[in-house]
């Protein structure tokens, strides 16, 4: 019994002495416990042995004219995470559900770290005045302080772009022009397409991000070599690929504008030229459908027109920080002067839907990684059988309370197309030739008949029992 009260006494002993360890050290390294007294009182010793000079960032000038470089440091000063670590700062709601803002108090002072040197800056506020007030080292102020306020311009920029509102821009015709503003219409830009959500190849899709992203950090590079710092895209694919989607996908990446243009209502060449100096810098510049256009050989706009909208030197002087994208159905039959490197930079296909395309999008709409129908579905997209992205999308849509509804709903489809190419191909078979009883239309007249109905019925039934009959074939080949 007495052993027991000793082990239960050594024990209560030894919780008491890690408690009170514990709030020791607690109290060693809290911001206002002796180890931060002491180290702020060695900083302070230290900057006895140093020179200071404070910068003054006011709000407005002497002729009481907005200081842009105020807003810019705001910009920065608030997003630094020594903010989120100060001993108190300011709450504020943002635009955004659940967005909470930080923001400097008055007087308040934060520090910054910037290539080795240690900065403060202070929010001096007095009265009606303000300003911020920057305490650098004298011995640090020749070698950073021109870089540090060109890191303050470029983290602005960036929030700056991040924060502002989107906006679609359409051409419109003069005659609605009633009201002084170009010919340029807009309306929110609030398309919610991302690269995250686009049935794209992951390898293509990490090239296209990186592109995108050495674009933006690429003015100097592009100014030193005597280029003008744009890039141009060709997006050409079926209908339904997901082309228009995305474009939507890189504006809200890169947080451009989109300018539409619409050729149908384009006078003629300088009129174009006209639609391309009222852009403005930070904006995706979108032509569609490119190829039909050439086809039908407009009359009021040429292709001399189109040429120098491209790379002319118009296109020099006013696409500057732009993005170039036309789209095409297809490039067979373009001039290839037209798509050579200069005019169009980079060319990404928009095929009709792989296998790999189809788990994006189930996972996208239907929230399914994985399910025991996606071998039969790879079975089929290695039979031939296709269909757009669009019409995969649009089946999910109207099945998505039932993922297995979905996908069955999908391979049906799917199976209904595969069956559709046979028929195609029956004439060239010889089983049936144009003109035994049957007038020439290209399989479309098939499409449409009983015996159509009747070989979609035997393929996909067919299907079906090759699929219950084999399921070690599946297994086996979604292993491949």
């Amino acid at each position: 019994m007495m052993m027991m009260m000793m082990t239960i006494s050594n024990l209560l002993c030894v919780l008491i002495c890690t408690a009170a360890s514990l709030f020791l050290l607690r109290l060693l390294f809290r911001k206002t416990g002796p180890f931060h007294l002491l180290k702020r009182w060695w900083r302070s010793t230290q900057d006895c042995f140093y020179l200071y000079q404070a910068l003054k960032v006011p709000e407005f000038n002497d002729s009481m004219q907005e200081n842009p470089l105020y807003r810019r440091v705001s910009a920065y000063l608030n997003s630094l995470p020594s903010l989120e670590e100060s001993d108190f700062t300011n709450l504020f709601s943002g635009k955004k559900p659940n967005d909470i803002l930080l923001r400097l108090d008055a007087n308040q002072t934060i520090e910054d770290v910037f290539l080795g040197a240690r900065l403060s800056w202070t929010n001096d506020r007095r009265g009606d005045r303000r300003a911020f007030v920057l305490r650098i080292r004298r011995a640090d102020k020749r070698s950073i302080l021109r870089p540090y306020f060109q890191h303050i311009h470029a983290v602005s920029d960036e929030i700056d772009q991040k924060k502002r509102d989107l906006k679609l821009h359409i051409n419109v015709d003069e005659v609605v022009n009633d009201r002084g503003s170009g010919r340029w219409r807009s309306v929110p830009f609030t398309h919610p397409s991302t690269l995250d959500t686009i049935a794209m190849e992951p390898d293509l899709k990490n090239k296209v991000k990186s592109d995108l992203e050495s674009f933006l950090k690429a003015k100097q590079y592009y100014h030193r070599l005597g280029r003008v710092w744009k890039r141009s895209f060709l997006l050409y694919g079926p209908s339904g690929t997901g082309k228009s989607s995305f474009v939507a996908a890189m504006a809200n990446f890169l947080c451009y504008d989109v300018y539409d243009i619409d050729l149908s209502k384009v006078k003629d060449d300088s009129d174009l030229k006209t639609l391309l100096m009222e852009t403005k810098a930070k904006s995706v510049v979108v032509m569609e459908d490119l190829d039909r256009f050439l086809a039908h050989k407009s009359t009021a706009l040429s292709v001399s027109g189109i040429l120098n909208f491209m790379d002319g030197i118009l296109s020099s002087c006013c696409a500057e920080e732009r993005i170039m994208v036309f789209t095409m159905n297809s490039k067979e039959h373009v001039d290839p002067a037209i798509l050579r490197p200069g005019r169009v930079d980079v060319h990404i296909h928009f095929p009709l839907c792989d296998f790999s395309a189809f788990k994006t999008l189930a996972n996208s709409y239907l929230g399914v990684k994985d399910h025991k129908l996606f071998p039969q579905v790879e079975e089929i997209f290695q039979g031939g059988a296709s269909l757009s992205p669009a019409e995969i999308g649009e089946l999910m849509i109207a099945n998505r309370n039932s993922p297995s509804r979905a996908l069955k709903s999908v391979i049906t489809a799917l199976q209904t197309d595969g069956a559709a190419k046979i028929g195609r191909r029956l004439p060239e078979d010889g089983s049936k030739k144009p003109g035994d009883g049957l007038p020439d239309s290209g399989g479309m007249f098939l499409k449409d008949s009983n015996a159509m109905k009747d070989l979609r019925k035997l393929y996909g039934l067919l299907r079906m029992k090759s699929t219950r009959k084999s399921p070690s074939f599946d297994e086996a080949s979604g292993q491949k």
